[in-house]
């Protein structure tokens, strides 16, 4: 071999080497610690939600985000002169399409598909036009029902001061208030003893309570028995069967499980406010 060729073989195995060195391991340096990531704070309620309601026998559906009119206003009973028609309030794609505004139009959607008995929860995502410090544009809901003959407001009772007191861990006193609503009735708004002041109206330090604002109940969701000509859009004897209907905010439930006052902390994807629920 000609000496000039030895030289390069020595020159080039002496570069491996070093190459070799440079990048070897030391198994004996601690290790570099990666930052993991976690569920978000409203995936976790809405996952306890389901979990509570898949415990009572209760089934998950899903629907569309953009709707049609009637299954989101018609079928549930909304006149076509109500106030959520509006512009104002509802966020149209055309004239007969809209970003839903509630879930309840899967309500509709199961009852179309199938027959009683049936006791469906439906989470997902709604639209409306708000933004502030208690509403978002987006928000999330948890709709549910359940169908079935000599179904009674007692039921209904049963079913959300159970979820009630699971979801905040608490054997705390709820009551129902009537109200109204288009798809169901009679209504009823449930609110549940401050989770804050323990339903005192005021805190430990003698201030008064700003989240409950001194009355010591909280309004958490609304529900109702569902409204007869409900059942008649869908095809259901009214006089065969009966059922209940309710909706919560999951934004509303997780401000009040982590003590949190402004919704939109929620959206703003704020490392320092997520690593919170890690």
């Amino acid at each position: 071999m000609p000496e000039s060729s030895s030289i390069s073989c020595a020159a080039h195995s002496k570069s491996i080497s070093k190459s070799g060195s440079a990048e070897r391991v030391d198994i004996t340096l601690p290790g570099t610690r990666r930052a993991r990531g976690s569920a978000h704070p409203l995936t976790l309620v809405t996952d306890e939600i389901i979990d509570i309601f898949w415990g009572m026998g209760f089934e998950i559906a899903r629907g569309p985000d953009i709707e049609d009119d009637y299954h989101n206003f018609e079928a549930l009973n909304f006149p076509k002169d109500h106030p959520a028609r509006d512009m104002q309030d509802t966020i149209f794609v055309s004239n007969n399409r809209l970003l839903r505004t509630h879930t309840s139009p899967v309500q509709i959607r199961a009852m179309e598909s199938r027959k009683p008995p049936l006791q469906v929860i439906v989470p997902g995502a709604v639209y409306r036009h708000d933004d502030d410090a208690t509403h978002s544009p987006m928000f999330h809901q948890v709709e549910g029902f359940m169908v079935d003959q000599a179904i009674a407001f007692s039921d209904l009772k049963g079913v959300l001061t159970h979820f009630l007191r699971q979801i905040f861990d608490r054997d705390a006193g709820v009551r129902f208030r009537p109200s109204f609503f288009p798809f169901t009735e009679p209504s009823a708004e449930i609110d549940i003893q401050c989770v804050i002041c323990g339903g005192d109206g005021t805190l430990r330090d003698g201030q008064s309570c700003r989240v409950c604002k001194t009355s010591g109940w909280l309004e958490i969701l609304g529900a109702g028995m569902i409204d007869p000509a409900v059942f008649k859009f869908v095809g259901y004897d009214p006089e065969k069967v009966s059922g209940f209907a309710f909706g919560m905010g999951v934004e509303r439930i997780a401000m009040l499980k982590y003590g949190i006052d402004d919704i939109r902390l929620f959206f703003q994807n704020d490392l320092r406010f997520l690593r919170q629920f890690a």
